[in-house]
């Protein structure tokens, strides 16, 4: 089976040193030593210009020298970026351009010859079509999205073909998310069970793609690189690049695509907030951090390219475009006080930095930071930030329980049928040493038996419905419902709806 993986690694440019410390020894020197020495393990990877940096700064340059190392041979393929992980559709064609060639010049710095990417990785895969154009100027061949760019839903792509964006030249690779997803939650835990999660794969020429932050291995999930060694020592996998898949896959297919980020959710593109975590129209804070680029940028921008504080002022910009303090001020589900201040404060201080600002100018952009900060304090003061968290997607879905139980009759079979399976999969996962699978397991069933069954990461039915082959989970089903039918069928009041 051929398996494509990307994986994207990154840092803020001002990280701490105690945490990047810990993410070098968790994550990064585990999983590229062991890349390094398995000459079988062929692997697309990102990392931003500004991780670079400061791997480089703080003394970490065996990371560096491994990457580099590894992508002379070619078995580690690069792919161009944003240095500084600026969410790029927001950011005008002129901003993209200098985003992506200053992180072409810092990865070409450290990584020499081996730096030499066919593909792009928009930071988050925020995808608008305005990126098209300028992504093939650059010279970029294909760019990775999510597959829900493909459509405005999961499902859509065909494994077994290479797409291409309509009326362009550039291909477009689509990471496959539901898979992604189950690596990442942890849920697959080893080659075997990977594989087991694959088995929905109807044709034995499709290829796989997934795509994810290299951090979770070792560093937000220990442990979880074993995994993924083992799935690469696996004879059944056949590891690629994803510029590899050009020499295997002919059919191609011109698509059109859909504004989205590897976040979106069907129902967020259909309501048009697809960049929700970065621009939520009911977030007063996303509103006064965009005036507040706003205006900075401009300023930077009319300065004489000549004048002495330019580049100091410049780089001061680019650090602050990042797309962080957006991110950690959605509150959807994700919140941070400290980083929401950091990027208002870096856009002040950029500000603050170009000779004879005007006075106005520097008063309203003050204001805007006085604003985000005290508001922020205030939302997480008053516990609004709470409220917007359990108000996270206002389409609810009614519980699984009121499905069942709630309609009576043979439905109530269905549900304790979902919960006897669930249980078996816990007692089962726990016995192999897959504990935050079993972790998984038990707190599903606790969220169905309490109704709390609302906008998981990973929905327990659909994720039941992957683990256990579907005929199982129908014959299952209908031993309970048959169960229910004999003891309480025929009475009116257990009719459903």
């Amino acid at each position: 089976m051929k398996w494509a993986n990307f994986l994207h690694i990154y840092q803020p440019a001002e990280q701490q040193k105690d945490i990047l410390e810990a993410i070098v020894a968790q994550s990064y020197l585990p999983l590229f030593t062991h890349i390094k020495n398995n000459k079988k393990i062929r692997l697309t990877l990102n990392v931003t210009g500004s991780l670079l940096e400061i791997l480089d700064k703080y003394g970490h340059r065996e990371i560096i020298d491994i990457l580099r190392e590894v992508g002379k041979d070619g078995r580690l393929e690069f792919t161009g970026s944003a240095k500084y992980h600026a969410f790029l559709p927001f950011l005008s064609e002129q901003e993209i351009i200098r985003q992506i060639e200053i992180n072409n010049e810092t990865n070409r710095f450290y990584l020499g010859d081996s730096y030499k990417p066919q593909g792009f990785f928009p930071p988050e895969m925020g995808y608008t079509k305005k990126l098209v154009p300028i992504i093939n100027q650059l010279g970029f061949t294909w760019i990775i999205l999510d597959e829900i760019a493909l459509g405005g839903e999961p499902g859509n792509v065909d494994y077994t073909k290479i797409y291409n964006i309509h009326d362009t030249q550039l291909s477009v690779f689509f990471r496959e998310r539901r898979l992604s997803n189950l690596i990442m939650s942890a849920v697959a835990r080893s080659a075997e069970t990977l594989l087991e999660a694959i088995e929905n794969n109807p044709t034995n020429d499709q290829y796989i793609l997934t795509a994810m932050d290299g951090e979770i291995f070792g560093h937000h999930r220990p442990g979880l690189e074993k995994m993924l060694f083992e799935a690469w020592a696996d004879p059944r996998f056949e590891l690629l690049n994803i510029s590899d898949l050009f020499n295997h896959y002919t059919k191609r297919e011109s698509v059109e695509l859909v504004d989205s980020t590897w976040a979106s959710s069907k129902a967020d593109i259909e309501r048009g907030v697809q960049f929700l975590s970065w621009s939520d129209p009911e977030n007063i804070i996303h509103t006064w951090q965009s005036k507040l680029v706003g205006l900075v940028t401009k300023e930077v921008y009319a300065m004489e390219k000549d004048n002495p504080q330019f580049e100091n002022a410049r780089k001061k910009l680019d650090l602050a475009l990042a797309s962080d303090h957006f991110w950690w001020a959605s509150a959807k589900p994700w919140w941070s006080l400290e980083m929401i201040e950091d990027g208002a404060y870096r856009l002040l201080d950029t500000l603050r930095s170009i000779p004879n600002i005007k006075k106005e100018t520097l008063d309203e952009a003050s204001m805007l930071y006085e604003q985000i900060i005290s508001n922020a304090f205030n939302w997480q003061r008053t516990g609004k930030i709470r409220d917007m968290m359990k108000s996270q997607g206002s389409l609810l879905r009614i519980p699984f329980k009121d499905r069942t139980i709630g309609v009576g009759g043979a439905e109530e079979g269905v549900y304790h049928a979902f919960i006897s399976m669930m249980k078996e999969l816990e007692t089962t996962s726990a016995q192999r040493g897959e504990y935050e699978q079993a972790i998984l397991w038990r707190d599903a069933i606790f969220k169905l038996e309490n109704k709390l069954d609302i906008y998981d990461s990973v929905n327990a039915i659909n994720l039941l419905r992957i683990k256990i082959p579907h005929e199982e989970v129908e014959k299952t089903i209908e031993q309970y419902k048959e169960k229910y039918r004999a003891i309480r069928g025929g009475q009116p009041e257990q009719r459903g709806g």
